[in-house]
């Protein structure tokens, strides 16, 4: 089964033009854990979307698998 992490790193790297280049870091935050993704700088507005719709679409998607494991999710994309 794929971890929530794994998720997050499958998904950045099918949206970008640079996947060697992504990373995300795992993080408790109190009773949230927060995925921190790095991506190219080139590739900030693709994680991103218009209007950030690509990047709320990406949370929902991790909210969604992290309650499957009971746990509290978010990414931040830094």
């Amino acid at each position: 089964m794929i971890t929530v992490k794994e998720l997050v790193e499958v998904i950045a790297k099918s949206l970008v033009e640079y996947p060697d280049q992504v990373t995300v870091e795992e993080r408790e935050d109190g009773a949230v854990t927060v995925f921190e993704l790095r991506v190219a700088p080139s590739d900030m507005g693709k994680v991103i979307g218009k209007q950030g719709r690509i990047a709320k679409a990406l949370r929902t998607v991790i909210k969604a698998a992290a309650v499957c494991e009971n746990k509290q999710a978010t990414v931040e994309i830094i």
